[in-house]
């Protein structure tokens, strides 16, 4: 017999069979449940959300059944047209279980590692080119049996299954369903890189920051256009904004930000050791050439060498007198890139 349970029932299986699905359709799938069940038992009473406040109600009630199972409902907007989606996700964020099903453990490892080069691209790129993609085969760690060519083929069921997103340039960026699914592992793995919108607060790959050195507002197109109609100037420092979102001064957010050579090299994060901070390195593309230390990867270093030499010195005092020996000076670097502190 059918009862009311089985819509909610009904609804969560579409939504595991689907992924990611728009608000348009995640409501048109609950109202589709709650017709099949009735019409199993037309005697039953089932509130119809036909608006968005019953809609959301529903949605409510679905996540606290859920939160036992560490499996919430939640919802996010385009980056690029500012539509919302629904998916039913994983809340753990100790490994990318979404994926677990539809891909080996060298797969994963090798999504993994195009995320990793998605999310430390320099110059809020938030891009990887497909050369450098590919690359990254070599570096999947244990080394795998994946030749190039299969590579291609991973990279291709990535985008075809919304994980990724190819641009007419090749380039592959993170998809609104990668930024809702895995959210939880991004923002453990990568909490120093993430950007967020100034006005909806969600998280920016894709969109326009203030031009002022230092300001840390970010937005997405649509925010931007939004805020810009009744609003001149930056929310956060007050400098006037030009009328377009991808107008000079405006800095880009996204593939728009590459420069030329910035996937020559590719970056690494340095994970916590012995209570460090995280360091992040540059290496070159060519394993044979020795890497090159960011700034903060060489003030560490240079830190952790003088303790040493003063511990050495302290245990030779006796003996006789060290020599004054000369501290190396830091290289000069780029600037780092600016994260915004919006968590």
């Amino acid at each position: 017999m059918a009862s009311t349970g089985d819509v909610r029932r009904l609804f969560l299986q579409s939504l595991l069979s689907r992924g990611i699905v728009s608000e348009a359709l995640c409501k048109t799938l609950y109202a589709k449940c709650v017709e099949a069940v009735k019409a199993a038992n037309d005697d039953l009473n089932i509130a119809s959300a036909d608006t968005d406040e019953a809609f959301d109600e529903v949605i409510k009630q679905l996540n606290v059944s859920l939160n036992d199972l560490d499996l919430e409902i939640k919802s996010t907007q385009d980056e690029l047209n500012g539509k919302r989606s629904f998916a039913l996700v994983n809340t753990k964020d100790d490994e990318l279980a979404q994926m677990a099903t539809d891909y080996t453990p060298a797969e994963i490892v090798f999504f993994k590692a195009i995320v990793d080069q998605i999310m430390l691209a320099r110059n809020e790129a938030f891009s990887l080119s497909s050369m450098a993609a590919l690359r990254e085969v070599s570096n999947i760690k244990p080394k795998s049996n994946m030749t190039k060519t299969q590579a291609e083929t991973v990279l291709a069921s990535f985008v075809a299954k919304g994980w990724l997103l190819r641009s007419k340039r090749g380039r592959y960026s993170l998809s609104t369903r990668t930024l809702l699914e895995l959210y939880p592992y991004l923002k453990s793995t990568y909490g120093d890189e993430l950007l967020y919108c100034t006005i909806c607060h969600e998280v920016v790959t894709k969109g326009m920051g203030c031009h002022r050195p230092n300001c840390q507002v970010r937005l997405h197109f649509h925010c931007f256009n939004l805020y810009r109609r009744r609003n001149s100037a930056c929310p956060t420092c007050k400098i006037e904004w030009p009328r377009q979102a991808t107008d000079d001064p405006l800095t880009a957010v996204g593939e728009a930000a590459v420069r030329d050579g910035d996937d020559g090299k590719r970056r690494v994060k340095a994970r916590r050791t012995n209570g460090d901070e995280d360091e992040d390195e540059e290496m070159e593309a060519d394993s044979s050439q020795p890497s090159q230390p960011s700034q903060p990867a060489r003030s560490q270093r240079n830190k952790r060498g003088s303790k040493k030499k003063a511990v050495a010195d302290s245990d030779e005092e006796e003996d006789e007198e060290e020599e004054d020996e000369e501290v190396p000076t830091q290289e000069d670097s780029p600037p780092p890139r600016r994260r915004s502190s919006r968590r």
